[in-house]
């Protein structure tokens, strides 16, 4: 009798330990499964740097910018943000709307820009003198407005409106307006408040609008009114907006500078006006200048295209293939720099 109570006792406590043994096994095994899921998911969640694209201003120069473009195009690395001032704006306004590089390249290449930027009216061109609602054109250029039209256009050698309605067709008819791309890069632009004197971004309402004043060369063209702001050229605040793309988010930056004369060591030779306010004080401080040489320096992929004596009206045919050229040349440069950036995005923060 003893023996079986022995017995029953040794099979009671090896059914016992079996149990045990798989139980602990059973546990062991959800362990691991939640740690992988868990895993998994944190995986899953990890999101991908963001990258933003800055574009200088220089006015025929941009075309180096789109040559540029084309390489990073190839190399495979999205752009989530776009910002820019002047010809940057446009560009990146263009490109947030859909326009690829080959695009802007036939841009650059098939426009009359004398006409474009001028508000030449080509209809005009054999005409020495004729005069059309109030404004005189010789050969079609606009030389002189009535005092009438003058004080509802504003002041400027040019009105801009050529250009405007230009960007304004481009805009209605993008990529992004036909549905050809699925959604538009977040896009800021940079324009100058001459009343004030302040730095304006505009990222929101009109596109064109905001493309148009970022661009709005002092002297040049009229400035952009805009509620109680009269909106000039960005590039007289802040031409390779770095900063503006930071507060935009994100996490890499590649900017592209046209400029091509540094100021490292800028002294102003207006210093003697400093406190006397207004636009004497800001002749003086030159906070643009100041500005440009923080935000150069701030970028993670920093492209300077070496452009020689091309300057901002340098829009003849044979300068624009040139510094297009350039712009690619450049870009290539930059190959392995592109590559390092691509897979650095692969594997997250």
């Amino acid at each position: 009798m003893d023996n079986q109570v022995k017995d029953a006792f040794v099979r009671i406590k090896s059914c016992t330990f079996a149990f045990m043994k798989r139980t602990f096994l059973i546990f062991l095994i959800l362990i691991c499964c939640c740690f992988s899921v868990q895993g998994q998911q944190k995986t899953a969640q990890k999101p991908r740097l963001k990258v933003g694209l800055v574009l200088g201003g220089g006015g025929a120069k941009g075309a180096a910018a789109v040559g540029v473009l084309k390489e990073i195009e190839r190399s495979g690395i999205p752009i989530d943000y776009i910002a820019g001032t002047s010809i940057g704006a446009i560009i990146g306004g263009l490109y947030a709307q859909g326009y690829r590089t080959n695009a802007l390249d036939t841009l650059f290449r098939s426009q009359h820009w004398l006409s474009l930027l001028s508000d030449r009216d080509t209809t005009l061109t054999g005409k020495v003198l004729k005069e059309v609602d109030g404004v005189t054109y010789l050969f079609g250029f606009p030389v002189r407005r009535k005092a009438v039209v003058e004080r509802k256009k504003g002041w400027g050698l040019s009105h801009g409106d050529h250009i405007y309605d230009f960007l304004d067709s481009l805009v209605s008819h993008s990529p992004a307006e036909k549905g050809q791309v699925k959604c538009t890069i977040p896009f800021s632009c940079v324009a100058f408040d001459i009343r004030r004197r302040q730095e304006i971004i505009l990222d929101t309402g009109n596109l064109a609008r905001n493309m148009r004043a970022s661009m709005a060369i002092p002297g040049m063209f009229k400035p952009v009114a805009m509620d109680t702001l009269m909106l000039v050229d960005g590039g007289m605040i802040n031409n390779l907006p770095v900063d503006v793309m930071r507060r935009m988010g994100a996490d890499i930056v590649i900017a592209i500078d046209l400029q091509q004369r540094k100021h490292d060591d800028y002294h102003s030779p207006f210093a003697f006006l400093r406190g006397l306010g207004g636009v004497f004080s800001w002749l003086a401080e030159r906070p643009d200048i100041k500005k440009y040489n923080i935000n150069r320096t701030q970028a993670d992929l920093y492209i300077n295209p070496n452009l020689g004596s091309y300057g901002v009206t340098d829009f003849k045919p044979g300068a624009i293939k040139d510094m297009i050229r350039i712009g690619e040349e450049t870009g290539k440069a930059y190959r392995n720099e592109l590559k390092r950036m691509k897979e650095k995005l692969g594997k997250g923060r």
